[in-house]
Parts: C-alpha cells; sequence; structure tokens
C-alpha cells in the first residue's frame, strides 16, 4: 500500500466545494471517482483543506492510499488526462503512510481579491469579487496589524463553525495594490469557515469608511460575530498553497 500526496490547483466555480455531498458536484467527489476509475479500486482522498463552494484553488493538498504499481510522480499525468479542464493535479508524489494533511502542521496562504472600478472586467468575473465604491487602501492596510498575531476569532467565523477552539494565529496579512486589483493576502497556522472571507468583508468595510482600522481591536475582543463585517463573496478567494515545513513541501505556486 503507497499512501500519494496531490497538488489540487482548481477553479471552484461550478463546484459545490470540495467535499463530497449530496447537491451537487465537488472537487473531492471528482478525484474519488477519476482515481477509482483509474486504479479499478475504491480510492477516497483526504483533502487538507475543505474549500467552501465557488472558492478556487492553486495548492490544495490531498493524500489516498493505492495498490497501484505505477509510480506515484506518474500520477499526476495519468488523473490529469482524466479530469475536467478546471481541476489540474500539479504534483504528485508518495508520502510516509501516516502523513495526514490536516492534521500536520502547516501555514496556509489564502488571497482574496478585489476588482475596484466602475465597471466590471468579464475576463475576471470568476476569480475577483467586483466592488464599485472607492476603497481606501491606506485605511485596510492600517487595519491589518490588528489581527496579526494569535487571537480569539470567533468574531470572524461563521456561527456554524464546529471547531473545537476558536483561536488561531495570523503570521502575516497584506493589503496591495495591483492596478485596478486590491489584494488581500493572509498567512497562519489554520483558518476557520468563512474566516478569511469575513476578514476581506471587514476590511472592505473599513476601505468605505464605515470602521475604523482599530475598531478592529474591539470586534476582536467581543468574540461576537455580529461585531465584524460581511461575509465577503466565495468567487473572490483563492487558496494559494500550504507549506509543511516538516516535510519541506511548499503546495504555492506563486511567490507570496
Amino acid at each position: 500500500m503507497m499512501r500519494v500526496l496531490l497538488m489540487v490547483a482548481y477553479d471552484g466555480t461550478n463546484y459545490c466545494g470540495w467535499q463530497v455531498q449530496n447537491n451537487g458536484e465537488t472537487i473531492e467527489g471528482v478525484l474519488n471517482r477519476e482515481l477509482s476509475a483509474l486504479f479499478g479500486e475504491a480510492i477516497q482522498v483526504i483533502g487538507a483543506s475543505r474549500t467552501d463552494s465557488g472558492v478556487h484553488a492553486l495548492g490544495n493538498v490531498a493524500v489516498f492510499d493505492t495498490n497501484t504499481r505505477m509510480p506515484a510522480e506518474k500520477i499526476s499525468y495519468a488523473l490529469n488526462g482524466r479530469l475536467p479542464e478546471d481541476i489540474r493535479i500539479q504534483k504528485s508524489f508518495s508520502v510516509a503512510e501516516d502523513f495526514h494533511p490536516r492534521k500536520a502542521a502547516c501555514t496556509k496562504m489564502y488571497e482574496y481579491r478585489i476588482l475596484n472600478r466602475e465597471f466590471e472586467l468579464p475576463n475576471l468575473r470568476l476569480n475577483s469579487y467586483f466592488f464599485r465604491r472607492k476603497l481606501d487602501v491606506e485605511k485596510m492596510r492600517a487595519a491589518c496589524p490588528f489581527l496579526c498575531g494569535e487571537h480569539d476569532f470567533k468574531s470572524f467565523c461563521s456561527i456554524h463553525t464546529q471547531a473545537e477552539t476558536t483561536v488561531r494565529t495570523i503570521y502575516s496579512l497584506k493589503v496591495e495594490k495591483e492596478g485596478e486589483l486590491i489584494l488581500i493576502r493572509v498567512m497562519g497556522n489554520g483558518f476557520l469557515y468563512n474566516m478569511v472571507r469575513i476578514i476581506a468583508g471587514t476590511l472592505i468595510q473599513v476601505g468605505l469608511g464605515t470602521y475604523e482600522p482599530k475598531e478592529i481591536a474591539s470586534m476582536l475582543e467581543a468574540r461576537d460575530r455580529q461585531k465584524a463585517g460581511p461575509t465577503a463573496p466565495a468567487r473572490g478567494l483563492t487558496l494559494v498553497g500550504m507549506d509543511y515545513q516538516e516535510l519541506k513541501i511548499n503546495s504555492s505556486l506563486t511567490t507570496f
């Protein structure tokens, strides 16, 4: 038996998220189906991040066990020949049999893209949130330090979260501007349900002047979802990658 790690990139537009469910096609469901057909055995992948419906990824990580004799590094080629064009394996290789992508310590990297201009651009409609009203990027940047470090992020996660603890650590949070695109880039040791989208929605409100940057501190202290900003739409969010330092695995395909 061999455990294989996959680095998975996908456009989440047409999927009901990562995790298998009854109401539609999912990334996990497609991978299970095509891997099972490829190897003639029942295969179920274990994903590192269960991204929501409409969320994208450049470097999500999944593992599965197989009896195949195909070299692990060749599986990416064979599998890509069967996958739809909006899902692609970037790399495949064998890992220890006890490696679990959700239990191993790692740094996760997300990017939220905001198209801040007068009119939409059709070619960016699937992976960016179009927002017409002018945003003050400097104010958004000024709010970032309040969110960095270890905090209880109960105000910044869905009330439906099932996490045992809402304490997380953000290592880096930056707001960058590239032309008419505003990029919110965040790195942390883990993220709660809708946490990045709520951070993005709150920073947008800061950029509008609804909140002052310093109000982020009181939002965290309140530990109340109603005190933070709205949840930004899924289409602007991309899981850039994961860094498993213990195994020297970094699934990010871009400089972050």
